[in-house]
């Protein structure tokens, strides 16, 4: 069983990380949360979770333990899978999610794509006494500063965000078009910014 790998950062994108370890490439899937944490580094230590199945071998990476020991108390809940938990965690950082749950707070779980009422409320029954309080977290990271973008970099900012949504199973179509307007009335956000606005918006 694979605990963390750490190694090169081959390729980064909002939805996965390439890492290479003694000459060998490991595809795994990553929240935007994790991607935020990994941006701008070299080199990277992932905490993974194996979904080995008859068809494929799934690898989920995590920046954090504490973000993987949340993500196996999601998926742990009926009805969440690893796609539909690593959504959850694209659209709430650590402490953010743990006060939902600890609050009881339905409505921000229901804000969540793919989390309709029932499911967000067992998250919150089956999971309100087993969450721990993780203190001094930071809250989600908000939109970077940068200078006027240039067209080159508005598209690369939309074509990530596309590739992350699409990965993470919505279809293309509608999510170019939720992209592209979050895109022209907010240019000067980062790519986990758009992301994260486009989550609420399906």
């Amino acid at each position: 069983m694979i605990d963390f790998l750490s190694g090169k950062i081959a390729e980064l994108t909002p939805a996965k990380v390439i890492l290479e370890v003694n000459g060998m490439g490991f595809d795994v899937n990553i929240s935007l949360n994790s991607y935020t944490a990994l941006q701008d580094k070299e080199e990277a230590k992932v905490y993974i979770y194996e979904n080995i199945r008859e068809d494929a071998w799934v690898l989920y990476g995590f920046a954090s333990k504490e973000e993987r020991e949340l993500f196996l108390l999601l998926i742990s809940v009926s009805g969440i899978g690893g796609n539909t938990a690593r959504t959850i965690q694209s659209s709430l950082n650590v402490a953010e999610l743990c006060r939902a749950i600890a609050d009881g707070d339905e409505r921000q779980l229901k804000s969540i794509k793919g989390l309709g009422a029932r499911t967000a409320q067992r998250i919150i029954v089956e999971l309100r006494d087993k969450i721990p309080v993780f203190e001094g977290l930071p809250a989600a990271p908000g939109p970077k500063q940068p200078a006027e973008q240039a067209d080159p970099i508005l598209l690369e900012k939309e074509r990530e965000a596309i590739q992350a949504l699409t990965m993470l199973g919505f279809s293309p179509a509608p999510t170019k078009k939720v992209v592209n307007a979050i895109l022209k009335e907010h240019p000067d956000l980062n790519t986990e910014t758009v992301i994260k606005l486009a989550l609420k918006s399906f």
